[in-house]
C-alpha cells in the first residue's frame, strides 16, 4: 500500500485472489493481465527503502503501508529482548508494582521471556550464568533469520567455542563482523500433547502504537513436532524433536500433509479444558494476552509510530508443563503460504479481516482517520488493548497507568498488582 509496488511471490491461487479482490474492491489498483502482479503490499526491505532518508519518498494521506518503519525493534530477536529488559528496568525505577521481584530476584509478573544473552557481545555474562547450572541446555538462534534457519542447541561451553572457531571469530571479547546470535535458556519442560512438543502461532494486529491499539486474531493455531519429545542430550541435534517450524517439520518422514501437524487454538482450548479445567485454561490464555500487551508496551516508546502504518505480527508462544506461557519471538512477516486446506481458510480470513480494519468500509485510505473501526468490521479480530479507552476509564480504575491493566465485565479490577487473572482484555 504505497507509492512503490512490491512484487509478491504467490504460493497459492487463493492468496492471490483474496488480495486482488480486496485491492480491486477498494479501487487501489488496476490488476494487469500478466504474471507480474504489482501490489502495494510491501516486504520489510521495501519498507526500509520507502522510509529511508536517502530515497526521499513521501507518502500521501491516502496511502498506508503494512509495516512500521522500525518494526525490527520488536521482530529482531535481540532487540525484542533488549526492549523488554529496558521496559522492566523503567517500571522498576518508577516503583511500579508490575516490576516486583521474588526473594530470588526474579520478576513475578514480567518473567515471560527465557533468560537470553547476545553473542558475541554478552559472552562473559552467558558463561557466568551457564556455570550456575552446568547441566542446562541452551538454544542458539541468528538474530535476523526465520523458518528455523541456523538454529542449534548446546549443553557444553566447548560447543560455543567450536561455533566461534567455525564462524572465524577470533574472540568473544571484542565485537566481530560475524552475524549476531541470541542464546536463550531452552525450555526443556514443554507441555506435550501425544508426547510431542508444540508452540502457538498467534496473530496480532497493531493499528497504532501511541496510543497503543491492538487486536487479537481468534483463529491462531498450534504447530506440532513430528517426532516425540525427549530431553535426552543424545537428541539435541534432532530438529524434528525440538523445532516446531513447518519449514523444518515438512521434511520429516512422519509429516502429515493433510493436517500439516497443526491444531486450531479452539482445539487446544477444548483439550486443556477437558484435561486441566476451564478456569485454568482461561487463566492461561489471559496470561498469553498479558504477555502480548506487555511486549507491545515495551517497544511502543521506541517505535516510529508513523500515521501511514499498521502491522500484523506473528507471535510464537511456548507453554511449559506448568501451563506457564513463554514469548519466544515475534515475526514481522508471518507466513501467508498455505500447507493445508485449513491453512487456506485461516489465512484468507486473516488477510481479509486485516484489510477491513486497516481500511473500513472499503473506502479510500485516510491516514488521519483515528483508526478505531466499528465492531462489525472486526471479523475474527477482537480488541486486545485500547490505551485511549483504558485511560478514559479514569484513575480509580487504572491506578498504575502504564500497567496495561484491564477491567472485567462489571468494571471490577481485573488484576491484582498486575498479575493476570480472568478478564476479557477489552
Amino acid at each position: 500500500f504505497g507509492t512503490m509496488a512490491g512484487k509478491v511471490k504467490w504460493v497459492t491461487d487463493i492468496e492471490k485472489s483474496v488480495l486482488i479482490n480486496n485491492f480491486e474492491k477498494r479501487g487501489w489498483i488496476q490488476v494487469a493481465e500478466n504474471e507480474d502482479w504489482n501490489f502495494y503490499w510491501m516486504s520489510v526491505q521495501t519498507i526500509r527503502n520507502v522510509f529511508s532518508v536517502e530515497t526521499g519518498y513521501r507518502l500521501s494521506d491516502d496511502q498506508i503501508v503494512n509495516h512500521f518503519p522500525n518494526h525490527y525493534e520488536l521482530t529482531r530477536k535481540d532487540l525484542m529482548v533488549k526492549n523488554i529488559k529496558r521496559y522492566r528496568k523503567e517500571l522498576e525505577k518508577e516503583g511500579s508494582p508490575l516490576a516486583e521481584k521474588d526473594e530470588n530476584g526474579k520478576y513475578i509478573y514480567l518473567d515471560f521471556v527465557p533468560v537470553t544473552f547476545m553473542l558475541p557481545a554478552d559472552y562473559n555474562l552467558f558463561v557466568e550464568e551457564f556455570r550456575k547450572n552446568p547441566s542446562s541446555t541452551w538454544i542458539m538462534k541468528p538474530c535476523g533469520k526465520a523458518q528455523g534457519k541456523g538454529i542449534f542447541l548446546i549443553n557444553k561451553l566447548s560447543q560455543i567455542k567450536k561455533w566461534s572457531r567455525d564462524s572465524k571469530t577470533s574472540s568473544f571479547v571484542s565485537q566481530s563482523s560475524k552475524e549476531a546470535y541470541v542464546i536463550s535458556l531452552y525450555i526443556n519442560n514443554p507441555l506435550l500433547i501425544g508426547g510431542k512438543k508444540f508452540d502457538l502461532r498467534l496473530y496480532v494486529l497493531v493499528s497504532t502504537y501511541r496510543p497503543l491499539r491492538c487486536y487479537m486474531y481468534k483463529l491462531g493455531f498450534c504447530r506440532f513436532c513430528t517426532v516425540k519429545y525427549t530431553p535426552s542430550t543424545s537428541e539435541l541435534d534432532n530438529m524434528f524433536v525440538h523445532l516446531t517450524n513447518v519449514a523444518i517439520q515438512k521434511h520429516g518422514d512422519d509429516y502429515n500433509h493433510i493436517h500439516g501437524g497443526k491444531w486450531t487454538v479452539s482445539n487446544l482450548r477444548l483439550y486443556l479444558e477437558s484435561t486441566r479445567g476451564k478456569e485454568v485454561t482461561n487463566k492461561l490464555f489471559d496470561e498469553i494476552h498479558w504477555i502480548i500487551v506487555q511486549s507491545l508496551k515495551a517497544v511502543a516508546p521506541v517505535m516510529n509510530n508513523d500515521k501511514h502504518c499498521f502491522e500484523c505480527y506473528g507471535y510464537d508462544i511456548i507453554i511449559d508443563d506448568k501451563l506457564k506461557p513463554w514469548l519466544i519471538e515475534v515475526n514481522a512477516s508471518p507466513s501467508l503460504t498455505s500447507s493445508t486446506a485449513n491453512d487456506r481458510i485461516l489465512k484468507y480470513n486473516l488477510i481479509n479481516d486485516t484489510l477491513n480494519i486497516a481500511v473500513p468500509n472499503g473506502e479510500i485510505p485516510d491516514c488521519k482517520w483515528n483508526k478505531s473501526p466499528p465492531k462489525e468490521v472486526l471479523g475474527n479480530y477482537e480488541v486486545l488493548y485500547d490505551e485511549e479507552m483504558a485511560q478514559s476509564d479514569g484513575p480509580e480504575r487504572d491506578p498504575r497507568g502504564r500497567s496495561g491493566q484491564s477491567t472485567g465485565a462489571k468494571g471490577s479490577r481485573a488484576r491484582d498488582l498486575g498479575k493476570p487473572v480472568l478478564t476479557t482484555w477489552k
